[in-house]
C-alpha cells in the first residue's frame, strides 16, 4: 500500500485531532516506521492537493468523508455555480458561497445536507486558476480585464505595470487573489488586437494555459543532448543497424518516432517495431521531464503544433532520422499467417532507418502504381506488411473492434495563412497498415507488464453504461431501425452490430457520433481495464514517447523491468507514479482536446464570416429543445434556432431526437437547404435559417 494511502487510512479512522502539528507527525512516523521528515512532507502535499482538510485548528480530516468533498468549481455568468466531482452529482454552490473562487478552481466544498448532497459551499481553494485571459476595457480612468471565459461574471481590475496594454487588446493576465475574495491582475502578455483572428487564435491558445516556445534553460539543455550516438550509449543494446527498418509518415511530419521492419519466416512473419527511446535522453526528475509531465502531449492546431518536448529532442536526437544511427525500444514479434503473436521480445535497441517514406509513397506501392525510387526499392517488404496489416484489420473487426468512420477536416490556408477551405482528412491503407502495427505493439507490451505485475499506465476505455445505450436504441428505433435487445452487458460485437445497422444510410454519420457520445471517454489509468472500442484485454500506449507522456512513463518502466531494477521498494514508488502520471495525463490530454476544438472551431467561422446570406446544402447532425444543429460538406456546423423554423407546435422528443410539430417534422440525417445568416469569430458560433 502507498505511503499515501496509509495515512488517509489511519486519519480516516476516527480523524486525527492534535494541538500541536510535531505530535501529530511524531504519532504517525511511529505508527507507519517511516521517518518524521517523509511523513511531514507527505502529510503538508496532501493538504495541499485537498486529500486532507483541517476542519479547525488541530483536527484534520479526509476528503472526502464527513460531508467535505473536493472538485472543480464551475462557474456560471449568474454568479452561482456547481462543484463538479467524481463521487456524486453537480454539487450547486450559491453566489454568496463561492468564497472567491472562479470557473476551474480545484476547490474543498462543504455540503449543506450530506444526506443529499445538492448544495454546498466552497470552503478551500486547493487549486487556484492562475491566469486568465481577456479583452482589456476602460472604465473611467481605470483599465479592466472582461475574461474571454463568460463562466467568470465579472470584470477583473488590471493594476500598472510596466506592461501598457491598449483598450481592445488582448491580454494574458495573472490573477492576485485576497483573502477577502478580491481578485485583481497584472498582464504578463500582450497578445494583439481582439479583432485580429489570428490573435484569437492565440488567445484561445493561451486560455488553455499552452505555449509554443520552451525556456533558455531547457532549450539548452536539449541541445547539449542532440549529438550523433556514441558507442557508449550503444553498448548492451540489442544492434539492429543491419535491419532493415523505416519510417512512414505524412507529407509535412517533422519528427520520427515510430519505424518498422518485417521479414518472412516460417509460418508467418517477423514484425518489428522500433520507438524512439526517449527515456535515454530525458531522465526522471530533469527539467526536460518537468516541462514534458506538465504539458503531457503535443497539441496539434491547423497552424502550428506545440511540441512537448523541445525540437532538438523531438526533432533531433530522438527521431528517427534516414540514414542515422538512433537508440531505440523495439518491440519485434513472431506473427503467424492468421495474425496472431506466437513469442516477442522487448530490447533495448539501436536502429539505421533505410528510409523516411510517405504514406502515399507506400499506398502506391500497396496498390501497385508507379512510386519513388526509394519506395520501390523496398516493394517486397511494403508489399508483405499490407498483407499481415489486413489480417490484423480484419482480425479486430472480427473479435469486436469498432470502425466508428468519422472523417476528420484538414483546413487548406493561402500564403498568409488564413483559412480558405476545409478538406477530409485522407486515411488510405497505408496508414492503416501503420495504425495497426501500433495497435500489436501496444497490446502485446500492455499484455506482458500486466502479467508481470509491474505497476504500468494504460489506455483503457471502459463499457458503454446500460443506460447509454439503451438511449442509442432508442434512437435507432426512432428510425425503424430493428436492433436486437439490450445485452445485460454491452460487448464490442453488440454496439459494432448497430453500426453495421446504419452502414450506408443517409443519417449514418450523424447516427455514428451519437454511439460515439455514448461510449465513455478513453482515458490514462495504472489500473488494466481493458479497450472497449479496440475489443482488447490489454492495452497502453507505447508508441509516441515524443508527443504523449504515458508512453515516455512506460518507457522508462520497461527499461527499469529490462535492467531487473524494479526492487519492492521502487515498485511502491511506480505505484505511486504511475497513478499520479495517468491523472496528469489524461487532464493534459483532454485540455489539448478542448483547445484543438475551440481552435478549429474558430477558423471555420472565420471561412464563413464573408459567405453571410449564402445558400447551402446540409443535413441535420443534432436536434434540442430550442434547435437544430447543421452541417455543411466543408465540415462547419451551426444551429437554426426553433423560432426561426416554420411556425408550428414543436414538441421535442429526446430518444429519437427529433423535432416534430402538426405539419413539419426535423429529425438527425434529414436534408435541408439553409441560409448562413451570422458568422461569429468572437464566439465561434454560425448561425442558418431554413431556405425555401
Amino acid at each position: 500500500m502507498r505511503l499515501r494511502d496509509r495515512i488517509k487510512e489511519i486519519v480516516a479512522k476516527d480523524s486525527l485531532v492534535y494541538s500541536r502539528p510535531d505530535n501529530l507527525f511524531l504519532f504517525l512516523s511511529s505508527a507507519l516506521g517511516k521517518k518524521e521528515e517523509i511523513i511531514r512532507a507527505e502529510f503538508k502535499k496532501m493538504q495541499q492537493e485537498g486529500e486532507i482538510f483541517e476542519l479547525r485548528k488541530g483536527k484534520f480530516i479526509v476528503v472526502p468523508s464527513h460531508g467535505y468533498v473536493k472538485g472543480r468549481y464551475m462557474g456560471s455568468a449568474k454568479g452561482f455555480g456547481f462543484c463538479s466531482n467524481a463521487d456524486k452529482e453537480d454539487i450547486f454552490i450559491p453566489g454568496n458561497r463561492t468564497n472567491g473562487a472562479i470557473d476551474g478552481d480545484e476547490v474543498i466544498v462543504k455540503l449543506f445536507s450530506a444526506q443529499e448532497g445538492k448544495d454546498g459551499e466552497v470552503v478551500k481553494i486547493v487549486k487556484p486558476v492562475k491566469q486568465i485571459v481577456g479583452r482589456v476595457v476602460q472604465i473611467s480612468k481605470n483599465f479592466f480585464l472582461e475574461p474571454d471565459n463568460t463562466k467568470i461574471p465579472f470584470k477583473i481590475s488590471l493594476i500598472k505595470t510596466k506592461q501598457r496594454p491598449k483598450i481592445n487588446e488582448k491580454v494574458v493576465v495573472r490573477l492576485i487573489r485576497r483573502e477577502n475574495g478580491k481578485i485583481s491582475g497584472e498582464v504578463i502578455e500582450r497578445l494583439g488586437d481582439s479583432d485580429d483572428v489570428k490573435t484569437l487564435e492565440l488567445a484561445i491558445i493561451r486560455e488553455h494555459n499552452l505555449y509554443e516556445k520552451f525556456s533558455d534553460e531547457v532549450e539548452a539543455i536539449a541541445n547539449k543532448l542532440n549529438k550523433p550516438v556514441t558507442a557508449k550509449q550503444k553498448a548492451g543494446r540489442l544492434d539492429l543497424t543491419k535491419l532493415t527498418t523505416f519510417t512512414i509518415d505524412g507529407e509535412d511530419a517533422k519528427d520520427f518516432d515510430d519505424a518498422v521492419s518485417i521479414k518472412k519466416i516460417a509460418g508467418g512473419y517477423e514484425l518489428g517495431v522500433h520507438i524512439a527511446d526517449v527515456g535515454e535522453f530525458v531522465r526522471v526528475g530533469s527539467k526536460l521531464d518537468e516541462v514534458a509531465y506538465e504539458r503531457g502531449t503535443s497539441t496539434y492546431f491547423p497552424t502550428s503544433v506545440l511540441p512537448m518536448l523541445p525540437t532538438a529532442i523531438s526533432n533531433g536526437i530522438c527521431s528517427l532520422n534516414e540514414g542515422v544511427e538512433r537508440l531505440t525500444l523495439s518491440c519485434i514479434m513472431s506473427v503467424d499467417k492468421s495474425g496472431r503473436v506466437k513469442d516477442y521480445k522487448i530490447a533495448e535497441s539501436v536502429i539505421k532507418s533505410r528510409a523516411r517514406l510517405t504514406y502515399n509513397e507506400v499506398f502506391a506501392v500497396i496498390e501497385g502504381k508507379s512510386s519513388t525510387p526509394k519506395a520501390n526499392k523496398l516493394k517486397k517488404e511494403i508489399l508483405l506488411m499490407a498483407s499481415l496489416a489486413k489480417t490484423l484489420e480484419q482480425n479486430r473487426f472480427k473479435r469486436g473492434g469498432l470502425d466508428l468512420d468519422i472523417p476528420e477536416p484538414q483546413f487548406v490556408f493561402d500564403e498568409k495563412g488564413y483559412v480558405v477551405g476545409v478538406e477530409k482528412r485522407e486515411r488510405n491503407d497505408a496508414h492503416k497498415l501503420i495504425e495497426e502495427f501500433m495497435l500489436l505493439a501496444n497490446e502485446c507490451v500492455a499484455k506482458h507488464f500486466s502479467l508481470a505485475d509491474i505497476p504500468f499506465v494504460y489506455r483503457v476505455h471502459e463499457k458503454p453504461t446500460l443506460e447509454k445505450t439503451r438511449a442509442v436504441l432508442d434512437f435507432l428505433n426512432g428510425f425503424g431501425i430493428a436492433c436486437p435487445p439490450l445485452p445485460k452487458i454491452v460487448q464490442p460485437a453488440f454496439v459494432q452490430n448497430l453500426l453495421n445497422l446504419i452502414k450506408d444510410k443517409p443519417y449514418e454519420e450523424a447516427a455514428n457520433k451519437i454511439i460515439l457520445r455514448s461510449l465513455q471517454k478513453a482515458a490514462y489509468k495504472n489500473q488494466n481495464l481493458g479497450h472497449f472500442g479496440l475489443a482488447l484485454e490489454n492495452y497502453c500506449h507505447f508508441t509516441s514517447p515524443i508527443r504523449r507522456y504515458p508512453d515516455l512513463t512506460i518507457h522508462r518502466i520497461i527499461k527499469e523491468s529490462l535492467h531487473k531494477k524494479i526492487s519492492k521498494s521502487r515498485r511502491e514508488e511506480l505505484e505511486d507514479f504511475t497513478l499520479q502520471s495517468a491523472e496528469q495525463s489524461s487532464m493534459t490530454e483532454r485540455n489539448s482536446e478542448k483547445a484543438e476544438r475551440e481552435v478549429d472551431d474558430l477558423w471555420r467561422a472565420y471561412l464563413m464570416k464573408d459567405r453571410v446570406g449564402e445558400v447551402f446544402e446540409a443535413k441535420i447532425t443534432g436536434v434540442a429543445s430550442y434547435g437544430i444543429f447543421v452541417g455543411l460538406e466543408n465540415s462547419v456546423e451551426g444551429l437554426i434556432r426553433v423560432e426561426d423554423l416554420p411556425p408550428d407546435g414543436y414538441l421535442f422528443f429526446e430518444r429519437s431526437m427529433e423535432l416534430k410539430g402538426q405539419k413539419h417534422r426535423y429529425q438527425i440525417g434529414d436534408k435541408l437547404t439553409v441560409k448562413l445568416t451570422s458568422s461569429n469569430i468572437y464566439t465561434r458560433k454560425v448561425d442558418f435559417v431554413p431556405q425555401n
